[in-house]
């Protein structure tokens, strides 16, 4: 029996981990958390983490009252006062150094409603300086597939996926880090006899029942997929019936694709040709093929246009638009989705308008009653670096950017050298330590509202119970922060009332019922008398000017970490037992017994070169940093790379990646790091 001593009004909710946003139900007497038959887990299957999703709700270590910094310690005050400091430092910045001197980091683990109200706080104030975690996941993805397509979000639904005869998993492990969507959705179809191809530079789960595996080198991902492009060009497997009626413009792409070296654009991603050639023939003869991708081709300091070399595979075959096929990015956070469609974007307003276009700042302006500001803001790795530069005071909820940024000791420099820092979280993070105030926000068991999945799900999320002490719900605080900063009326009666206006100011949620979505869901875009909304996209056309889009002459942009001698590459990512910066399941009793630390995979080439075995303890360092680890010698790595989880404070890993950043999406290059191991 569970020692929790708050009563649970209500059972069933969302869980608040990754994008694929299964139902969780809580038991009243036990409080353990299992499955309910959800729209998304429609069976009740649940993950490790969603298992021990609960623990947290329950944690001791939650905080339940504001705190102040005093001296290098923090010290309990109330409500009032907290917002009156914050209302008092935030109005002398402003009054000194004007609005965009403020920042505010948004949260892809908080819902719709509340990534609305602070992001239209921010506009109020006169900045765009908001943004969320999908700036360092799948901006790049995002930016490509608005360039090209008109529209970044997953273009097919998961049900219709199911129908695909090929899957092409590009930079991602959905085995691990989006596990209900694999077992329940791609595990059968690939048993009944669907195809995958893995390109990965490890062997993962994924990997397991793949025909094909393209070890990719981090870093190489566009030669590579040229390489893929022009053996379906060359080989005359273009679907030219697709290519004559939905793009324009490609004569002068098809002839670079012919002209392409295969051989040598593969050899330069470190993979054989044939498989290339094989992986390509699968790809195009396939009636139906989806592509799925992850942060492996997004966190490159060329990000952006790794995704345009991904985006001419389904262009050429016509691989989108129906079931079965598209681009589909794998989102990491259950709102990642949500959080952008609300516009907690530096450049983009509610519904992917522009900040630079006068008719979408008019669209905004009749819903609102004033104009949001003109100039793009800051991006999330941006605004740390110009903390107590440009930027002196910011408002961080839900987010650990002291453990998820790149080049962690320069981020931690400059959270230490702002003027003035709220921290809105659940728990004493890395980042609150550099709070001068810390407020205590609300669970997931806590929280009333919506989020939006990785395939465009809009579901409700349900108060289970009361937050812990005389912690509030967040949708409250940011609402009470609003009314005491800003000129502009943030008065809601109820989170349904902001979602009615969201439904003004979003057109993709246009149409949507906060009644109908209780139980269920709505996927955007709502089609006319469609209630359920609109599973595949761009059937007849795409979302551009002309409805067309076109083949994009991708070149090969090298890494931005040089290699030196005796230097291997470090790659990051997840694993199943623990979630983004870890501040919540490092907590969980299930989850650390799974895994409780990091380890360093290395070859076993690159080990033996460097004498380290099995279970050794080794340095990892670059010239940003160093940390000390355990070393798991494994032939799932390729020669020459390495890889470490993010989800530990200590070992650190991004003290060691680079925060370089994308010229467009400005997202960094954690995915190849030079390193020496010793």
């Amino acid at each position: 029996m569970s020692n929790f001593d708050r009563p649970l009004t209500e059972t069933t909710s969302i869980c608040p981990y990754c994008g694929v946003g299964c139902g969780l139900t809580v038991n009243k007497e036990t409080h353990k958390a299992g499955g309910w038959k959800a729209p998304v887990n429609k069976r009740g299957e649940i993950c490790p983490k969603g298992a021990a999703a609960f623990e947290m709700v329950t944690d001791e270590g939650r905080l339940t009252t504001p705190l102040a910094k005093d001296g290098d310690s923090f010290v309990p005050i109330s409500w009032d006062d907290a917002f009156d400091r914050i209302e008092s430092e935030f109005s002398a910045i402003f009054n000194e150094h004007g609005p965009t001197a403020l920042s505010f980091f948004a949260s892809s683990n908080c819902s719709n409603e509340e990534n609305y109200v602070l992001g239209k706080l921010a506009r109020s104030l006169g900045t765009n300086n908001i943004d969320n975690c999908a700036r360092l996941c799948h901006s790049a993805t995002v930016a490509a597939m608005r360039d090209r397509f008109g529209t970044g979000a997953m273009t097919n639904s998961l049900e219709d996926l199911t129908e695909s005869d090929v899957y092409l998993i590009v930079g991602a492990n959905p085995a691990v880090n989006h596990p209900i969507i694999f077992r329940s959705y791609l595990l059968p179809a690939i048993r009944k006899g669907t195809k995958v191809i893995h390109i990965d530079p490890r062997e993962t789960d994924t990997t397991r029942p793949a025909t094909h595996h393209l070890p990719v080198k981090p870093g190489y991902d566009i030669p590579l997929l040229t390489a893929i492009a022009a053996t379906i060009v060359q080989e005359g497997l273009h679907d030219t019936s697709f290519i004559d009626a939905r793009l324009h413009n490609v004569d002068d792409e098809l002839a670079w694709l012919r002209a392409v070296d295969i051989d040598e654009h593969a050899s330069l991603a470190g993979v054989d040709p044939e498989p290339v050639r094989s992986a390509a023939r699968l790809y195009a003869r396939a009636d139906r093929a989806a592509i799925f991708t992850g942060m492996g081709m997004s966190q490159h300091h060329c990000g952006t246009a790794n995704v345009h070399a991904l985006l001419n595979l389904p262009l050429l075959t016509g691989h989108i638009g129906k079931p079965g096929t598209g681009i589909n990015p794998l989102r990491g956070q259950n709102n990642v989705q949500g959080a952008s469609d609300m516009g907690t974007l530096p450049d983009t307003l509610p519904g992917y308008g522009s900040v630079a276009s006068e008719a979408d700042r008019d669209r905004l302006e009749a819903v609102w009653g004033f104009e949001p500001p003109t100039e793009p803001g800051l991006t999330e790795v941006e605004a740390t670096h110009a903390f107590g530069d440009t930027v002196h005071g910011a408002y961080i909820f839900g987010e650990n950017p002291a453990v998820t940024e790149p080049n962690a000791s320069v981020v931690r420099e400059r959270l230490d050298s702002i003027d003035f820092l709220v921290v809105h979280d659940l728990f004493e993070t890395e980042t609150a330590a550099y709070a001068d105030i810390i407020l205590p926000g609300s669970a997931w068991a806590e929280r009333e509202g919506t989020v939006t999945n990785t395939d465009r799900q809009v579901q409700r999320m349900h108060a289970l119970t009361e937050p812990p002490g005389d912690a509030k719900p967040d949708l409250e605080i940011l609402c009470e922060l609003a009314e005491r900063l800003s000129a502009h009326s943030f008065r809601y009666d109820s989170t349904e009332e902001v979602f009615t206006e969201i439904t003004e100011a979003v057109p993709q949620y246009s149409g949507m019922s906060y009644d109908k979505l209780a139980t269920g869901s709505q996927r955007w875009p709502i089609a006319h008398g469609d209630a359920a909304g609109t599973a595949v996209l761009l059937r007849e056309q795409f979302q551009t000017t002309d409805g067309k889009a076109s083949i994009r002459h991708v070149e090969h942009v090298p890494p931005a970490d040089e290699l030196g001698e005796g230097q291997l590459v470090l790659t990051t990512g997840r694993v199943i037992e623990h979630f983004n910066s870890g501040a919540l399941t490092r907590r969980s009793g299930i989850l650390t017994k799974m895994r409780a630390s990091d380890e360093l995979q290395i070859n076993p080439v690159d080990a033996a070169a460097r004498t380290i075995k099995d279970g050794d303890t080794v340095t990892v360092s670059n010239d940003r940093g160093s940390v000390t680890v355990t070393a798991s010698v494994t032939p799932a790595i390729q020669e020459g790379t390495v890889f470490m989880t993010f989800h530990f404070a200590d070992p650190l890993v991004n003290t060691l990646t680079g925060d370089e950043l994308d010229p467009v999406a400005k997202i960094p290059e954690y995915k190849h790091s030079a390193v020496t191991v010793s």
